[in-house]
């Protein structure tokens, strides 16, 4: 007998697998294609305090192993989703996690107050967001904002927070230290890679808004690096992702440190890719006698 259950920030999963924020939309969809109750959690869409049109398209462009997006954070905003969408999604035997970007300080302690009144198991909070109140640079890339802004937001999250980190910064051990400084209950990452594809005929960019973030197959080797970076900074849990594809992928991210992963990309060429991925580990764990999924996580050898 093999256990894959797990636990993070007091909250249970049945397995270390759930779904990543930006490729899942609410979950209707990917219901046609496999019970979404079999995975570990669903991190829904990217919220924001009042409903978004996203940017104009083009805004999808496929890239070698991997897509580019600039969706633009297409929602129906927090308060819709509170109303309308948790008490369907509460309908499944597993963890919802609710993600929510913000422009302002205020912005996030409010959408945290919102979802801290619904019947969500986790709040993950995208910190690749504009400030607007400091000139539009990211809040992901300084640590002292990322450390500030946690404590805030903490003041007002009655459920466990977890940061999600930007890739696009010169340290992601200092983020994600300085998270859990300001009281992150776990962090995530990794958040898309910064990218661009240009048509060479038009000599235009392909997207509306030129540049996306890129994910899929191509970054694996970018955030499994960052993930061992984090686990051997931070004490608090971890959340991997970035190109996972099968059960051998999701082994790697659980040996450099990830407590649970999270899939996005894949499920775009295979809907139900997540079961694939939950039998996979558990014939990994069957063939090296482990018994709990937790034996594997920090288990990277140097010698």
């Amino acid at each position: 007998m093999i256990d894959m259950s797990t636990e993070i920030a007091g909250v249970k999963f049945k397995n270390p697998i759930i779904t990543a924020s930006g490729t899942f939309g609410f979950g209707e969809e990917f219901g046609e294609y496999a019970d979404l109750s079999e995975y570990g959690g669903i991190c829904v869409k990217g919220l924001t305090l009042k409903p978004r049109a996203g940017n104009r398209p083009p805004r999808i462009a496929e890239t070698p192993s991997g897509i580019l997006n600039s969706v633009g954070l297409q929602n129906p905003g927090v308060e819709y989703f509170a109303e309308h969408d948790v008490p369907k999604l509460k309908k499944l035997d597993t963890n919802i996690i609710a993600n929510m970007s913000g422009n302002t300080t205020e912005e996030y302690c409010r959408m945290a107050e919102i979802l801290s009144d619904t019947d969500i198991s986790m709040i993950e909070m995208n910190i690749s967001c504009p400030n607007v109140k400091c000139g539009g640079m990211s809040f992901g890339t300084d640590a002292k904002t990322v450390e500030a802004l946690t404590k805030e937001v903490k003041k007002y999250a009655k459920k466990p927070l977890i940061v999600k980190l930007s890739p696009n910064v010169t340290s992601v051990k200092e983020i994600a230290a300085a998270a859990e400084s300001g009281g992150a209950d776990a962090v995530s990452l990794i958040n898309t890679l910064l990218g661009m594809v240009i048509d060479v005929d038009t000599r235009k960019p392909v997207l509306a808004n030129n540049t996306g973030g890129l994910s899929g197959p191509a970054v694996r080797p970018v955030a499994v690096r960052m993930v061992y970076e984090v686990r051997n900074t931070v004490k608090i849990p971890i959340i991997g992702m970035g190109g996972i594809m099968s059960g051998r992928d999701a082994v790697e991210f659980m040996i450099a440190g990830a407590d649970i992963t999270a899939i996005g990309t894949g499920m775009f060429i295979k809907p139900d890719l997540i079961l694939s991925v939950k039998k996979e580990i558990s014939e990994y764990m069957q063939k090296h006698n482990i018994k709990s999924c937790k034996e594997i996580v920090n288990t990277l050898s140097l010698n």
